[in-house]
C-alpha cells in the first residue's frame, strides 16, 4: 500500500485545503509558503497507474470539496488540493479493465468540508467508476482471490463515515484499522508497528501497518526547503524495509503495509514476496 496515495500532484497555486489550521491558511496566502508546503505535502512520486504497475494494491485516500466552488466536485487533499477524485478513479478503473484478476482496496478515511450531499455525490462517482467490480460487504475471511474472481469483482471500498450503512458496496472503516505512530523517530515507529501487530484483531478485519514517519512542526521549520523526502524518508527507508523483510503474513502477522515514496526502495516487491511464506506454510501442512 501507499500512504497519501494521490499526493504525487498537489496544486500550489490553489488555496490551502480545509484540512489545515487557520494560521497556516493565513500564511499560505504567500505563494512561497505554498511552494514549501508542497515539499511536505507530496508523499509519493508515482501516479496511480505507475503505483499499480509497481505492485501497489491498497490506496490511502483523503478527500475534500473546494469551499466556495459551485457544484459538488470532490478532490484529493493533503494540505493542498490534488486532482479530482473522479479522474483518479477512472485511471484506476482503466488498469483494472486491462488486468481482470487484480484486486484493489480504496480506503477513504478522511473527509473535509463535505456534507451529506457531497458524500452522496462522491459515492455515486465511485459506483459509476467501478459498477459491477465493487465487492459488497462480506465476512472478511470469505473474501479470497478465488471468491473475487468467481464474482468478477475487483474493488473493495472502505468508507470511514456513517453513510456507508446506506450502500451495500461500502465497507465500514472499522474493517480497515490503520494505527498511526505519529513520530519522527524510526526506532519508535518500529516498536509501535510491533506492538500494534501484537494487538491486531485475530479475525474479522484487515489491518494496515503504517510504516511512515510524520514530521512535527519543528521538523518542518528546521528543514523548510529540504522537504519530507530528503529530511525523513531517504535516511530511514532502509531500516523500515529491513523490518518489513522480517515479517510474517497471516493471522496476527502483517496484512497491508503502507509507505511514503514507494519507489525509492524495493518496497512493493519486498511486501509481495512475504506471500511466499504463506505458500511454504501450505506446503508444510499438506
Amino acid at each position: 500500500g501507499s500512504h497519501d496515495s494521490f499526493s504525487y500532484w498537489v496544486d500550489d497555486k490553489s488555496p490551502v485545503g480545509p484540512d489545515q489550521a487557520t494560521a497556516i491558511k493565513r500564511l499560505a496566502r504567500i505563494s512561497l509558503v505554498r511552494k514549501i508546503m508542497k515539499k511536505w505535502s507530496v508523499t509519493q512520486n508515482l501516479t496511480f497507474k505507475e503505483q499499480l504497475e509497481g505492485g501497489i494494491r491498497y490506496f490511502d485516500l483523503r478527500v475534500s470539496s473546494k469551499p466556495g466552488e459551485i457544484g459538488q466536485e470532490i478532490y484529493f487533499i493533503h494540505g493542498l488540493f490534488g486532482i479530482k477524485v473522479w479522474d483518479g478513479l477512472k485511471e484506476i478503473n482503466t488498469f483494472l479493465e486491462q488486468h481482470p484478476k487484480e484486486v484493489i482496496f480504496l480506503d477513504f478515511n478522511h473527509f473535509y468540508a463535505m456534507d451529506d450531499s457531497h458524500h452522496h455525490f462522491l459515492i455515486n462517482r465511485i459506483r459509476s467508476a467501478f459498477e459491477s467490480k465493487l465487492c459488497a460487504v462480506e465476512c472478511v475471511e470469505y473474501v479470497t482471490l478465488q471468491y473475487m474472481w468467481e464474482k468478477e469483482q475487483q474493488v473493495l471500498i472502505f468508507y470511514h463515515h456513517p453513510l456507508y450503512q446506506e450502500y451495500p458496496f461500502l465497507w465500514p472503516g472499522n474493517k480497515m484499522p490503520a494505527p498511526w505512530a505519529n513520530t519522527t523517530n524510526v526506532h519508535k515507529l518500529l516498536q509501535f508497528l510491533e506492538t500494534t501487530l501484537g494487538e491486531r484483531s485475530r479475525y474479522g478485519t484487515f489491518h494496515v501497518s503504517q510504516a511512515i514517519l510524520t514530521p512535527r512542526v519543528k521538523t518542518i521549520a528546521r528543514n523548510l526547503i529540504r522537504g519530507l523526502k530528503n529530511t525523513l524518508v531517504h535516511r530511514n527507508l532502509p531500516m523500515i524495509l529491513n523490518w518489513v523483510k522480517e515479517q510474517k503474513p497471516g493471522v496476527m502477522g502483517v496484512n497491508i503495509i503502507t509507505s511514503d515514496f514507494v519507489e525509492l526502495v524495493d518496497f512493493a516487491a519486498t511486501v509481495i514476496a512475504l506471500n511466499d511464506l504463506l505458500l511454504e506454510d501450505d506446503e508444510s501442512t499438506s
